[in-house]
């Protein structure tokens, strides 16, 4: 836990910094002390309370990270230069919740993405590598996976490295399928060509050749993923696309 905690210390200083810079200082100056709260008392309310109003003090405004910026970032696929205000706010204030006990703080988290809107389901999936005992958060991951709302599937798919460092074969195949159907980028999938599989190829074969059967395009980006394990099946219905 020692090399997570200090990570996650580096995480909260940079969104910290991130924030006081970019947003005004009634604002900064309320998130600071929810965080001070939560962080000393552990009480639920006032972070269910606080996630919610942050709508009120933080736009949905991208964070506009500068080059620099993102060359301080400790964590190797995590890119938050899409993230929001109100995403790097929420973060900070799940990250704040008290985590010595892990039972407390997982049962308190899925009340969280249980009850939560949109926005806030969108910052919770974009905290995924961030927050302590990442192995627990597999089953909720998949969920935001199958959600039918592409921003929440995206908070999971893009710009995260959880998905390749924690989902197994089955779960990461389907969202790199899931990815091609809700018309996702599948180049801001972290660890795309590491965690590429035999059976991911043939699954997006199987798919190319429904879309060439309808008369419908095919993305580039599927055929360099199946080129490696069946070269000669792309060059194949690539003549007919």
């Amino acid at each position: 836990m020692l090399i997570q905690t200090e990570k996650s210390n580096k995480v909260i200083s940079l969104l910290s910094s991130w924030l006081e810079s970019k947003v005004k200082k009634d604002s900064f100056d309320w998130l600071q002390s929810k965080i001070a709260l939560i962080s000393a008392n552990a009480k639920e309310t006032v972070l269910f309370t606080s996630y919610s109003a942050v709508c009120r003090y933080f736009p949905p405004e991208k964070l506009s990270l500068t080059a620099s910026e993102l060359e301080l970032i400790p964590i190797p696929g995590w890119h938050p230069q899409n993230w929001c205000l109100d995403a790097a706010a929420r973060s900070l204030l799940l990250l704040s919740f008290p985590a010595e006990d892990p039972d407390q703080y997982l049962a308190t988290l899925d009340k969280i993405i249980g009850s939560a809107n949109v926005r806030e389901a969108i910052a919770f999936y974009q905290t995924l590598p961030l927050f302590p005992y990442p192995e627990k958060f597999k089953l909720r991951a998949a969920e935001g996976i199958r959600s039918n709302m592409t921003s929440v599937f995206n908070a999971v798919a893009h710009d995260n490295p959880y998905p390749a460092e924690y989902l197994d074969d089955l779960a990461w195949n389907q969202m790199v399928l899931k990815a091609l159907f809700v018309g996702s980028s599948l180049h801001l999938i972290y660890g795309l060509e590491q965690r590429n599989n035999p059976q991911l190829a043939q699954m997006l074969i199987d798919y190319a050749r429904e879309r060439l059967a309808a008369h419908r395009s095919v993305s580039d980006e599927l055929w360099d993923l199946v080129m490696p394990f069946q070269p000669e099946t792309v060059r194949e219905l690539k003549a007919y696309s």
